[in-house]
């Protein structure tokens, strides 16, 4: 058991590593596509923003979907597993929140998108401070934690 858990803990490693690092298999559609120039802001995709907000949503809901697996996952009381589990659910906090800062575009609401770039990185913060040795129950990382929770119940509700 201990060895499967070690072995799933690596895969998991790997696969992330080459979602992040692999080049898209289309190309790069906003780059084509014409924008818009708004004064003092970034190009913005000529596209609707009803499209642009459905995207950040789905990403959104993949994260969260992936926190709650990786989180949740009990394979039993053996430290490799324990520690397996552990290992795939900071990945999914660092991962998800590089994954929803690539996800952002100029499309997508101000609102909604500070709302999506402040969760991604109360995400990073919770994981890096997990791979640092930091408890769940340290004060300083409960309100990482809770800041997170909330700012995901908030993108819920703006993706209605």
């Amino acid at each position: 058991m201990a060895a499967a858990a070690l072995l799933l803990s690596v895969v998991a490693v790997a696969v992330a590593i080459w979602s992040v690092t692999r080049s898209p298999d289309t190309p790069n559609e906003t780059a084509t596509t014409p924008t818009s120039v708004t004064a003092g802001k970034e190009p913005v995709p000529a596209e609707q923003p009803a499209q642009a907000k459905t995207r950040i949503c789905e990403a959104f809901e993949t994260v969260r979907n992936a926190l709650t697996l990786q989180s949740n996952k009990d394979l039993g009381n053996d430290p490799a597993a324990v520690s397996a589990v552990a290992a795939n659910a900071r990945l999914a906090a660092l991962g998800g929140g590089q994954y929803l800062l690539s996800k952002l575009d100029g499309a997508v609401s101000a609102e909604l998108s500070d709302a999506v770039r402040s969760f991604a990185n109360e995400l990073q913060d919770v994981g890096m401070q997990q791979l640092s040795g930091t408890s769940g129950d340290d004060p300083a990382q409960v309100k990482r934690m809770n800041d997170a929770q909330a700012t995901a119940t908030r993108i819920t509700e703006l993706c209605k």
